[in-house]
């Protein structure tokens, strides 16, 4: 097979879909690999590095489309990629179908087999692919809150660890699933007074085993949302509904209960948010003030550690990338649920129900889609 990545044009998205030893893992396996020129300088791999091991560095992107079996990337396409794929195309890489409409619409008129990341589910119903990005941004989110809670952006001016003699800075995470559980490990440790909402009474117990007194726990409903918002200096949104859209837990008239300055940091923009003022801002201009409320909504908050995010997120993608290309699309269903669950679009159908159901589209089974091949 032939495997294309490219550079991300997403505003300060800095990272790269293949590492020079991915690209080592599928030419050793016989695949072609082409390298759009500079795609992993951002995040510190160089042209050098993918040639030695293996790969064409091609100066055209769209010559990387035509000529490519499967494009692997980072995020979603943008409207002026749209036109490079070509039909029976597999796109492999972070979908998040269910915040746009317009996208899923250009790739599913393109015919396009599009495996999104953060769909692909293990049997134990874990998302390996989505999951080291949830780490990063859990962590980076309560960093980021800490930052614009500052009164020069626009913040409260409240220091979350507190110091002796002034009260700590409270955080409420909205959701304590992958995100809202790394959110807790640095809110702790900077010395926040910590509480964490959710719906699941098993997570909240496991929360609480995890980190005992350090934090507190409550189940998601109005009535504690309200009590959080009114008395915290943070909200975290943390939460995900796989591959459809995030719940509105915090309305536009909920703000005029918060203190003036305090921060929304809502992580779950990029499934169209838990927070009815969010939109999605990127990391040039990454915040908005909405009735005294600073809201941060980059949707890429991994890009800005390119890096750590890069090997982070290629360490998990490669294995079920060499599955898909080892076998073609089709048969790597057949070998592996965990794909199966990651495939989004195929040939102009919407086979994924929670993306079907966001986006008012016709659903259809994947398998039946496989068979009308």
């Amino acid at each position: 097979m032939k495997i294309g990545t490219v550079k991300e044009i997403k505003p300060h998205e800095y990272r790269v879909g293949l590492t020079p030893s991915c690209v080592k893992a599928y030419v050793t396996r016989g695949h072609q690999v082409l390298v759009e020129t500079a795609a992993g300088d951002n995040a510190g791999f160089e042209d050098d590095e993918y040639r030695g091991t293996g790969a064409t560095i091609v100066d055209d992107k769209r010559e990387i489309f035509d000529r490519s079996d499967m494009i692997v990337k980072v995020k979603e396409p943008l409207e002026e990629e749209y036109g490079l794929f070509h039909e029976g195309q597999i796109l492999y890489t972070y979908l998040h179908l269910a915040a746009s409409k317009n996208l899923t619409d250009a790739l599913m008129d393109k015919k396009i087999k599009a495996v999104a990341y953060e769909t692909i589910e293990t049997k134990d119903g874990s998302l390996p692919c989505l999951t080291p990005m949830s780490e990063i941004a859990g962590r980076l989110s309560v960093q980021e809150g800490a930052k614009y809670l500052e009164k020069t952006f626009g913040g409260r001016g409240i220091l979350l660890g507190g110091v002796p003699g002034v009260r700590r800075g409270k955080i409420a995470i909205l959701g304590g699933g992958v995100v809202g559980a790394n959110a807790c490990k640095i809110a702790v440790g900077i010395g926040a007074d910590v509480t964490v909402l959710d719906i699941n009474a098993s997570r909240l117990s496991y929360l609480d085993d995890i980190f005992g007194t350090a934090i507190n726990t409550l189940y998601s409903n109005d009535a504690n949302i309200e009590e959080a918002l009114a008395e915290s200096d943070v909200i975290i949104g943390a939460v995900l509904v796989h591959g459809g859209k995030a719940p509105m837990l915090v309305k536009k008239e909920h703000l005029k209960i918060m203190k003036k300055g305090a921060v929304i940091v809502d992580v779950a923009v990029d499934q169209g948010g838990c927070i009815e003022t969010s939109r999605p801002t990127t990391h040039d201009d990454p915040i908005f003030v909405i009735d005294g409320i600073v809201h941060y909504c980059v949707a890429n908050m991994p890009g800005a550690v390119a890096l750590s995010s890069t090997i982070a997120l290629t360490s998990v993608t490669l294995r079920y990338g060499l599955l898909i290309a080892q076998n073609g699309l089709e048969q790597a269903c057949h070998i592996s649920g965990a794909i199966a669950k990651g495939v989004n679009l195929y040939l102009g159908k919407c086979v994924y129900q929670n993306v079907a159901t966001s986006l008012n589209l016709e659903y259809t089974p994947l398998e039946t889609a496989l068979e009308g091949k």
